[in-house]
Formats: C-alpha cells, sequence, structure tokens
C-alpha cells in the first residue's frame, strides 16, 4: 500500500510502499477515505518542540520511530477484522480515535488515554492515515459516521476534541454566562467558535495576527476578532467584552505573546487553558499568579468519551462544518508545505 512518511526531520515527505497491514485479535483494517493534516504534524515534521530558553524537547528522544506515517485525523470504511473485533460493521465508515495509550496504568484504567505516559498514539507513534489502509488496534476506538461527509468529520479527531475538551475544561458555568477569548483563528479557532455556540456558550473573542483568519473568524459567528499583534491587544480584548477582563480564555498558539495577552486579559480569578504547542517560555512573573488567582491549565487534546459526545453533537447538527479544502492523498508533502507557511484557512483535508 501506499503511505507519505517522515523519513528524515524537516525533509519533504517520501511515498513509500508498504506490505497490507494484517489484522489480528479486536484489530481493524480500514481503508482510508480522508486524512486531516493538523498543525501537529508540523510538529512531528520537525522532530520536536521548542521549550525556550534555548531548550528542545526531542521527538527521537521520546520514542518516535522513522519512517513515520502521519496522520492523526482518519475517517476510514471497514476492509477487515479480526475475529474479536465487535461492533462495527464492514464497508461503513468510522471517524478514528487516535490518542491510544498503554492501556495498563491509572490514566488509562480511568478512559484518560490522552495522558497515558507511554503512549501509542495513531500518526505518531504508530502509522497514521496518510496512506491507503490503517490498522486500528482496537474497534473500541471506532466511531461511526453514518452517511456524513468522511472530509467533514476526519478532524473531529483531533482540531474538534481537542477544543471541545478545552472548553470542558473552563466549565458551562462560565462559557455559557462569559465570552470566552480564543488566540488562533486557525483550523482549532474556527472549530472553537462553533463548538462553543453548540454548547450554548455566549460566544467567543478570537484573537490571530493574520487578517484573512480573523475574517473567517468573524464570518464563523465569533463576537470580535482582535488582532494579536497590535500593542495594545489585551486592552482591546477587554474593550471587546465590554470594557471588562476575561473569566476565561483559550490559547490554541502556545506562544510567548499570546499566552501573556491572554494572561493579561484575565480578570482575578480566571482561567487560562493553554493548548497551542508552538513553544518558548512564558513571560509572567511568577508572583503575578497567586496575586491574581489565575488557573493555569494545559489540556492534550480529549478522550475517548469526549470525541463520543462530540460527535453526538455532530450528528445532531449543532457543530456546523468548518471549511474544508480537500486534496487527493499524493499532495500530502505540499499540503504540509503550506500549513508550515501559514497559507492554509480552515481545514485541509487529504482525501483517497
Amino acid at each position: 500500500m501506499k503511505c507519505y512518511c517522515v523519513v528524515d526531520f524537516h525533509q519533504p515527505l517520501q511515498l513509500l510502499e508498504q506490505a497490507m497491514p494484517e489484522v489480528q485479535g479486536a484489530e481493524v483494517l480500514l481503508r482510508v477515505r480522508a486524512a486531516g493534516v493538523c498543525h501537529s504534524d508540523i510538529h512531528l515534521w520537525e522532530g520536536g518542540y521548542d521549550l525556550g530558553q534555548g531548550k528542545r524537547l526531542s521527538l527521537k528522544d521520546r520514542g518516535v520511530k522513522l519512517p513515520l506515517t502521519l496522520g492523526h485525523e482518519t475517517v476510514g470504511a471497514i476492509h477487515e477484522m479480526g475475529p474479536l473485533a465487535k461492533g462495527v460493521e464492514a464497508g461503513r465508515n468510522y471517524l478514528v480515535y487516535p490518542w491510544i495509550g498503554c492501556g495498563d496504568c491509572p490514566a488509562c484504567a480511568s478512559g484518560r488515554e490522552n495522558h497515558c505516559a507511554a503512549p501509542q498514539s495513531l500518526g505518531v507513534y504508530r502509522p497514521g492515515g496518510y496512506a491507503e489502509y490503517l490498522r486500528v488496534p482496537d474497534a473500541r476506538y471506532l466511531i461511526d459516521i453514518g452517511d456524513l461527509d468522511p472530509a467533514t468529520v476526519a478532524p473531529y479527531a483531533c482540531s474538534g476534541l481537542t477544543t471541545y475538551s478545552a472548553l470542558r475544561q473552563i466549565g458551562p458555568e462560565i462559557y455559557r454566562e462569559h465570552a470566552v477569548a480564543i488566540f488562533g483563528a486557525g483550523g482549532l479557532g474556527l472549530m472553537a467558535v462553533e463548538i462553543l455556540h453548540a454548547l450554548g456558550g455566549k460566544g467567543a473573542i478570537v484573537v490571530d495576527i493574520d487578517p484573512a483568519k480573523r475574517a473567517a473568524a468573524l464570518a464563523a459567528g465569533a463576537l470580535a476578532a482582535i488582532d494579536g499583534a497590535a500593542p495594545d491587544a489585551a486592552q482591546q480584548i477587554i474593550k471587546a467584552n465590554g470594557g471588562k477582563p476575561l473569566q476565561a480564555a483559550v490559547d490554541l498558539v502556545g506562544a510567548p505573546a499570546t499566552a501573556g495577552a491572554a494572561f493579561d486579559a484575565l480578570i482575578k480569578g480566571g482561567k487560562l487553558v493553554i493548548v497551542g504547542l508552538f513553544g518558548g517560555g512564558s513571560t509572567w512573573p511568577l508572583a503575578l499568579i497567586p496575586m491574581k488567582a489565575i488557573s493555569i491549565i494545559g489540556s492534550y487534546v480529549g478522550n475517548l468519551q469526549e470525541l463520543r459526545e462530540l460527535m453526538a453533537l455532530v450528528r445532531e447538527g449543532k457543530v456546523k462544518p468548518i471549511p474544508v479544502h480537500r486534496y487527493p492523498l499524493d499532495q500530502a508533502d505540499a499540503v504540509l508545505a503550506s500549513l508550515v507557511a501559514g497559507k492554509v484557512v480552515g481545514r485541509a483535508v487529504l482525501t483517497v
């Protein structure tokens, strides 16, 4: 089968021909229908994360092995099932939960596989969806999408799930009564605007340095769109909130500038949920954290139950699809390069 892989970090993806995976036990082999190209794929392609102060987290040191088939936002049709696979039907389309854990630790036992210290995530530690076929280790990780469009559904496995989980950590008692600042208006940001609306939220004040992405956020229903590069960005955010500091902010970028502006815009006792992995070091004086009594929460994707809850909202029509740009699988490297260059508005999806 054909797959597009990272063979060397920072080098173009390579087309490789690999043997068809064989299934056993509860495993399932899917024929890939759609695979989202996610910003996290950039970090995998780069081989690590910027930790600030000259430090870098190496993915190779954390067990990521090359060649690696990217792709953790995947929809596929059942092609073959192991003898113990249950609850799925041949030929139907399923969204894949990719954030798989070891299955033995306390996090996995409590249903929080996304917090596993020995993860086996698809497209990270196991082959992902930039391929013609994808092997999933257990049928329980599949969610039936019925007659929904595979290309619009695929991004829910990461961008949708990540924003849904982050908003849950803010809590309905806050987001239903107060606007939430969303830093970043890429695929995750647009998804956050839509999911916040689906959850009955008051609305989103979106912050981004790209005018086109700010326009897309307004078109998606954001209450306001602020230029994050403005020297008074924090003050503009507060002004957009009726002149009051915000109760909560979600940083989908995770850069010193965005985290700093979010921190400055929050009220005493507010919540800052950091999702983005852009990198760098924090800029806050430590004394201000207790003085402002701010909760700073790291949020990493989401768990399987949260993805099931999100897909229930999607099936009910409460979550409208964000803009999706479709490309054939053989353009995987070019699409990833466009994402690296910041040229993708909405979500790019490879279709097979």
